[in-house]
């Protein structure tokens, strides 16, 4: 009976809200307490970064000495080399060009955020601009601009490339491609390659398109502008690499590495470096694979055995390039960029 006369006592005490109002104060509420239960919700947990566990091959990248350290404030990432090596800075809104032979650099102005990859060919720095939806081309001797022209991006983590005398980049999520005449800035070509495709590289006379989102690597003849092949890789694939006798793509997914052979267009082999989640790049040149991570400043890949020979843990990483007898990394949180001769990397020994 308590509880009766409570209830009782609670309706006639409490004014009535007309059926009208009550609505739509929940329809006004309603935005308010999404918006909270979004702010509240915990960031998406990042991947464990594991690396690998074959004795002998951890090494800390504190062994590791570089040749020399070019010192570029704010945030040195993505690289191009030529006769001299190019790094773009994105909140800079510039890029640097080191001289090989010693620890100096010399910076230039470009499009606002630079971003998703560099390229050198036809005498220019190619730099896609994620900020202002551009490429800025920049004369490779002096460092002038040479044009700047409208260019969507795919995404600002991908990759851009020079072949068969033309300039490659991904122009959108649903997986354009675009083929630039570097005589007059103009698409010239759309090649319509998997959804989620935002990295390209090129080699043996062929076009090479990861798709993140569907795990794939396309082949696309360059002659031709026909797709010529559609790779099953490992899972996630962005970055990419073409040298040491095959294609290789870093795969977010699982941090493996693939390797496919020109010939068959099949994966050969999956190596396993423990490098999942965002960010990161791979290269290939002077007898190696070399992939970069935040944690992983270093893997070093033997293709002849398809293993991890070496792998760096530390502080460090997240582009990397191989070119004039050095290996080139940009270490993005502590705006620096090192110079390694390989031979230091392959004599520094595990723990």
């Amino acid at each position: 009976m308590a509880g009766e006369a409570a209830t009782g006592y609670y309706a006639a005490a409490t004014p009535q809200i007309p059926m009208r109002k009550l609505t739509l104060f929940v329809l006004l509420l309603a935005p308010a307490v999404l918006a909270m239960a979004q702010t509240t919700q915990p960031p998406a947990a990042k991947p464990k970064r594991p690396g690998v566990t074959t004795p002998g091959v951890r090494i800390p990248i504190t062994r590791l000495k570089p040749d020399a350290v070019y010192e570029f404030a704010g945030a040195p990432d993505w690289m191009a080399v030529d006769k001299e090596v190019w790094v773009s800075n994105s909140p800079k809104n510039a890029v640097a060009r080191l001289d090989p032979k010693s620890a100096m650099a010399a910076t230039f102005a470009v499009g606002k955020h630079p971003c998703s990859g560099l390229a050198a060919g036809f005498g220019s720095l190619w730099v896609p601009n994620c900020g202002d939806s551009t490429i800025t081309r920049l004369d490779l001797k002096d460092g002038k601009a040479q044009a700047t022209f409208a260019m969507t991006i795919a995404d600002s983590e991908g990759g851009v490339a020079i072949g068969a005398g033309s300039f490659w980049v991904l122009t959108d999520t649903k997986g354009t491609l675009a083929r630039i005449d570097p005589a007059t800035n103009k698409v010239v070509a759309e090649i319509y390659v998997a959804p989620g495709s935002y990295a390209v590289a090129f080699g043996e006379n062929a076009v090479w398109i990861t798709s993140t989102e569907k795990s794939t690597l396309t082949r696309v003849n360059a002659q031709t502008n026909v797709v010529e092949q559609t790779i099953a890789v490992g899972p996630k694939p962005r970055f990419l690499t073409v040298g040491e006798g095959a294609v290789w793509t870093l795969n977010q997914g699982d941090g493996s590495i693939s390797r496919v052979d020109f010939k068959t267009n099949k994966v050969v082999a999956t190596i396993e470096a423990g490098i999942p989640g965002g960010g990161g790049e791979i290269s290939a040149g002077e007898g190696s694979v070399w992939a970069t991570s935040f944690e992983y400043p270093i893997t070093r890949i033997d293709p002849a055995t398809n293993k991890v020979a070496q792998q760096f843990y530390g502080e460090g990483g997240d582009s990397i390039r191989v070119g004039l007898g050095a290996v080139w990394l940009t270490n993005i949180r502590a705006g620096n960029i090192w110079r390694v001769d390989p031979k230091r990397v392959m004599a520094t020994l595990a723990e």
